[in-house]
Parts: structure tokens; C-alpha cells; sequence
């Protein structure tokens, strides 16, 4: 921040900052964080049963999980540039075939086209562009970028959410879909114009050897050859995939529950949007903790969250203390979620250093991803056999204690590895 203030000459990185953020504001938010919204409205005027609907989330993350594994290459052979384009193209076309799907098969094509276009707009672009760019404070920046996924559902809470459940409209959902493929349309335009791959006169810098360990600073690494021979590199994975299921499944049947509680529309509007507006602040709150007072504190923080919101979603009524239970819910669960989004590659990072970046994070996503996959199906499962998600919520919530528990071992052993490495390196 120093160098930027003294220099002479606008420093390109920030434009670069400013569209990842619109980009990821107008993607994540109007085709993400507000997907809930649409189960209900959609299931109820097309005659579809929720576990049959959940499986366009499902074909959404498996096609997501496919082009994470090969992401790595598909950046070096095209570009950011390009793969930015290819992500908002489909990204249109799963709103278009959304909004004229009159049988399940159309929404499915259209979560696999959704999938394709968040890989290529969200999380792993982000990233991506954040390492090109930024030297420092890495972790600071991805949550200020990420953080706009909130801003961006907040705002289409507010815009789709009446068009969807319009008066005497079933299929006020179609429209919502349209408006969403066209904001989508300019959106493209702008990035399009003002992204670029990589500066101009970017040089390759070593790797400072510190005597000291770094709270928010990358470190050389291991060589993956190295890395998946480690008991807490597979810890790792089991526990970004256990996480994705849960987070994603629970968030995504949210808005739907609360519905299923009684609560009225217009509380629940409410809550979305307080929900979004958090997950502005808690996405770069977590990746500020993390720059600060590092993995350790930063991972503690966002898992207690999940705790608390899994067992606040059991305790959600149509009551005084159970609106109160959900209002908790629509806080507190926004510091949870960027467990699998600001975190997953500050997880690869501080564990496992750059060495081997690329590679780990693409696996991390993609078992992330696969979390997601099976996760939707699951819990809407249970929803079909029990009348209700609470039992769901209630089980996820002790799974979350012990993944909460494995995580400050992994950190743990993590940080003793790293420790004795930078001594034999020193």
C-alpha cells in the first residue's frame, strides 16, 4: 500500500481488484447466493419434488469439480482473459434455459452450464488473478474481492426476490431469470474491456526465507510429491469436503426452511438480505484475521460460526425466540461460508506453501465441489423422508464439532512441518 501511495504512476492492480470484485458481486450474487430463493417457486409451479429439483445443484458442482481439475491447465493454454468470457457465456445460457424450462431436464442442463461459468468467474479465477497481481496481503484482498459476493446478493435479494413470488404469477421465476441473463450480459461487457492477464513487467521474485513464521505470508513449499505422502494433507481433504457438503447443502435449503417454519416472506427477505450484507463484511474480516493473527485463530473463528448456525437453523420458529434463531442464522452463517471460498486457497498456502499451488488447489476445489454435489441431494433426502431439514441440521452440526477438531491438528503439524523446513533451508 506504501509503494502505491508513492507512486507516481496509477498502479494497474487495482482496476484489476475493481472488476474481479464487480465480477464477482453481479456472478455470485445473483447466480449463487440467492439460488435458494427459487426452490420453492419453481417446485411448487412445475410439480417437481425438491430431492428431484436438488440434483440441478448437483450437476451444477460436478461440472465444477471437472473443470477445477483441469483449470490449471486451461489458464496457461488460454488465459484469464478468455476463460473469463467462456464463464459469463455460460453463465447467460443457464438463466435463459432456467427461465424457459418447462421439465426437469432443462433445469438440470442449466445448473451444468452454471457450474462451467462460476469455475471460470469466481473463487479459482479470483485467486488466480490475486497471486498474478499482489505480492502482499494476499489474504486481505481475496476477502475484499470474495466479500462482494455478499454486496451482490444482498442487492439481488432485494431485485428478484418480488419478481419471483409476484401476486397471481407461479412462474414469476422466469422473469427474475431473464432480468439476471441481462445484467449478466452488461456485466461481461465491462470486464471484458478492463481485464488483463498480467502486468506488464511482472518479474519472478524469490521466496524470503523468514526467521520468524508469517502470519498472512506465503512460503516456498513442498513439492507435491511431497505433500500427498502427508497424513494431514488427506485430513485436509476430507475436511474441505465434509465442509462443502454441509455449508453448501444447509445454505442452500435455508431459505426454503425457513419458509417451511412459517415464517412470513417479508422477515425472510429480511434475513437474505442482513445474511448477504454479512458475508460483504465477514469475507474480508476473515481474510484481514488472516493477514493478522493467522490460520489458526482465522479457521477457529469461521468453524465456532458454523457450529452456531447449524444448531440456530434446528431452533428457527414462527415464535418471538425462534425468529430470533433465525435472524442468528442469517448473521452468523455469513462468517462461516468462506470456509469454502476465502479460505480454501489460504488453506494451500500457509499449509503447504506455493510450490505446489496451482496443483493442491485445484484438488482442494475440486473435493470442495464434489462436498457440494453430494451434500444438496442428501439433505433434501432427508427433507423428503422426515417433513422437515432439522434433523439434517442437527447431525451436520456435531459432524461440524469434529471437523472443527481435525482442522487445529492439521494447522498444528502443518506449521511444526513448516517450521522445520525453513530451518533446514535457513
Amino acid at each position: 500500500m506504501k509503494n502505491f501511495f508513492k507512486s507516481k504512476r496509477f498502479d494497474y492492480k487495482w482496476v484489476i481488484a475493481a472488476v474481479s470484485f464487480l465480477m464477482v458481486l453481479v456472478t455470485m450474487g445473483f447466480c449463487s447466493s440467492n439460488k435458494s430463493v427459487y426452490i420453492g417457486a419453481i417446485t411448487e409451479a412445475n410439480g417437481i419434488s425438491r430431492s428431484m429439483f436438488s440434483f440441478n445443484d448437483s450437476f451444477r458442482f460436478l461440472s465444477t469439480a471437472i473443470v477445477n481439475i483441469f483449470f490449471g491447465t486451461l489458464i496457461e493454454k488460454f488465459g484469464a482473459k478468455k476463460l473469463v468470457l467462456a464463464g459469463f457465456v455460460a453463465l447467460i445460457f443457464s438463466a435463459l434455459c432456467n427461465s424457459v424450462a418447462s421439465n426437469i431436464a432443462v433445469f438440470y442442463l442449466g445448473g451444468i452450464f452454471l457450474g462451467i461459468g462460476l469455475s471460470f468467474t469466481t473463487t479459482a479465477m479470483v485467486s488466480c488473478m490475486v497471486n498474478k497481481w499482489f505480492k502482499e496481503n494476499k489474504g486481505t484482498i481475496m476477502g475484499a474481492i470474495l466479500a462482494a459476493n455478499g454486496l451482490g446478493g444482498a442487492l439481488a435479494a432485494q431485485i428478484v426476490y418480488p419478481i419471483i413470488y409476484e401476486e397471481n404469477n407461479m412462474f414469476g421465476y422466469q422473469n427474475a431469470y431473464r432480468l439476471v441473463a441481462l445484467i449478466l450480459f452488461v456485466t461481461a461487457i465491462i470486464v471484458f474491456v478492463f481485464l488483463k492477464e498480467q502486468p506488464e513487467s511482472q518479474e519472478k521474485t524469490a521466496f524470503k526465507v523468514a526467521k520468524k513464521k508469517p502470519k498472512g505470508e506465503s512460503w516456498i513449499g513442498l513439492e507435491y510429491s511431497k505433500v500427498k505422502k502427508l497424513k494431514i494433507y488427506h485430513l485436509t481433504l476430507i475436511c474441505v469436503f465434509i465442509t462443502g457438503f454441509m455449508l453448501t447443502a444447509i445454505n442452500g435449503v435455508a431459505a426454503a426452511h425457513l419458509r417451511d417454519v412459517d415464517l412470513n416472506a417479508n422477515y425472510i427477505a429480511l434475513i437474505l438480505s442482513l445474511h448477504s450484507i454479512a458475508l460483504t463484511v465477514f469475507k474480508f474480516l476473515t481474510g484481514f484475521l488472516y493477514d493478522k493473527l493467522g490460520l489458526r485463530i482465522t479457521t477457529a473463528v469461521c468453524c465456532v460460526a458454523s457450529i452456531i448456525t447449524m444448531f440456530s437453523l434446528v431452533l428457527s420458529s414462527n415464535t418471538t425466540s425462534g425468529k430470533v434463531y433465525a435472524m442468528i442464522w442469517g448473521i452468523i452463517s455469513s462468517l462461516a461460508l468462506p470456509l469454502e471460498t476465502v479460505m480454501i486457497p489460504l488453506f494451500v498456502s500457509d499449509l503447504f506453501g506455493e510450490k505446489a499451488f496451482n496443483k493442491i488447489l485445484g484438488i482442494l476445489m475440486t473435493v470442495n465441489t464434489f462436498g457440494f454435489a453430494l451434500g444438496s441431494p442428501v439433505i433434501n433426502v432427508a427433507y423428503d423422508l422426515l417433513g422437515s431439514y432439522k434433523s439434517a441440521f442437527f447431525a451436520c452440526g456435531i459432524l461440524m464439532i469434529l471437523v472443527t477438531l481435525i482442522m487445529q491438528y492439521v494447522i498444528t503439524k502443518a506449521h511444526k512441518i513448516r517450521k522445520d523446513f525453513l530451518k533446514t533451508v535457513g
